[in-house]
């Protein structure tokens, strides 16, 4: 892996950082609305002062107002980025951009890493046993069980779930990431009261994505047991679980690695549906409030740090998957 190659890919990630900033500036100044003529006028009206004077003070505040020329708007925003500043939320009133991302990241990181980890996991085993057993009753169960689940979208899985384990049963919780009874901190209820609240979440992405990636496991691992290697190792009478376990499965990941990151990106994109079903307070549930309240100064800062998590995975997949593959080399300059 070249050093020439890896700024390559920096600076490639850095160019569309910008660019996502940009389209995300401008296609939100292209929205319909105007949510600070309203909270100007609730302002006025509990601090005793004229509408011009709390319109100043409101877009003061936020760092941003809508009847200033767009590239006034841009060259404001972009100063508040050089500073760290995002602004402050429209309907989270006192309440930072930054503070609230802080906040809602680790939730969603969270259910997103252990739902990845679950399914990537459990798929591939399933995918590597479906290439080898492609002639038994487990190669169309499997399919039909993928096909169904990616043709319901996730959060009507995710309102089945609270259905049935949360209204009808009990088990669980409907809304929240923990109980305020509980004592935050590294200790044992705690951590166990953040996994209780966090498990139907879990199970959705879980449910939702296992047979995608064994399907895409199968079909990776059918091409690596035709290649002369799998052929040879047989022939030499390698058993199939060593076969299966050391030669393929261990090949057949490879490419999987490149969609495990950039998965890891859209599905943090992808969360509002699944989060606002549960009222979990991720990125996807103040993506989704935002949106509906038409809170721009917080949806632009969401959607900047979603488009830099799908930039950065996509990055971190590159990197990764040079290391991992020696056959595989980041070209030069």
């Amino acid at each position: 892996m070249s050093l020439s190659g890896v700024l390559k890919r920096i600076a490639v990630s850095l160019i569309t950082v910008f660019l996502a900033m940009l389209l995300t500036f401008f296609l939100l100044r292209m929205t319909p609305g105007n949510a600070i003529d309203a909270w100007a006028r609730d302002f006025a009206t509990q601090r005793g002062m004229s509408l011009d004077e709390a319109y100043r003070q409101i877009t003061a505040m936020i760092n941003y107002n809508p009847k200033e020329p767009i590239f006034t708007q841009l060259g404001r925003y972009l100063g508040g980025l050089l500073h760290g500043n995002l602004g402050m939320s429209m309907i989270y009133q006192n309440v930072s951009v930054n503070e609230i991302i802080a906040n809602a990241l680790p939730w969603t990181l969270f259910v997103l890493s252990v739902s990845l980890v679950i399914s990537f996991l459990i798929g591939i085993n399933l995918g590597a046993l479906m290439a080898f057993k492609r002639k038994t009753i487990l190669d169309p169960i499997i399919s039909i069980y993928a096909i169904l689940t990616s043709s319901v979208p996730n959060f009507i899985v995710g309102i089945l779930l609270l259905v049935i384990f949360s209204f009808q049963f009990g088990w669980f919780p409907v809304n929240g990431a923990y109980d305020p009874i509980v004592e935050p901190g590294f200790n044992l209820p705690f951590i166990l009261n953040v996994l209780y609240h966090g498990a139907l979440p879990i199970l959705t992405y879980v449910i939702t994505t296992i047979g995608t990636w064994a399907l895409t496991m199968k079909g990776s691992a059918v091409n690596v047991l035709g290649e002369d290697y799998i052929v040879a190792a047989s022939i030499r009478g390698v058993s199939e679980r060593t076969l299966m376990n050391r030669y393929v499965r261990r090949n057949a990941m490879l490419p999987l690695i490149t969609t495990l990151a950039v998965n890891f990106g859209f599905m943090l994109g992808g969360s509002p549906l699944i989060e606002n079903v549960f009222s979990y307070p991720g990125m996807g549930y103040y993506i989704g409030q935002a949106t509906q309240q038409r809170d721009y100064t917080l949806m632009q800062g969401l959607l900047l740090v979603t488009s830099l998590a799908v930039i950065l995975a996509n990055l971190a997949s590159d990197l990764i998957y040079a290391k991992l593959d020696p056959r595989v080399k980041l070209e030069e300059g």
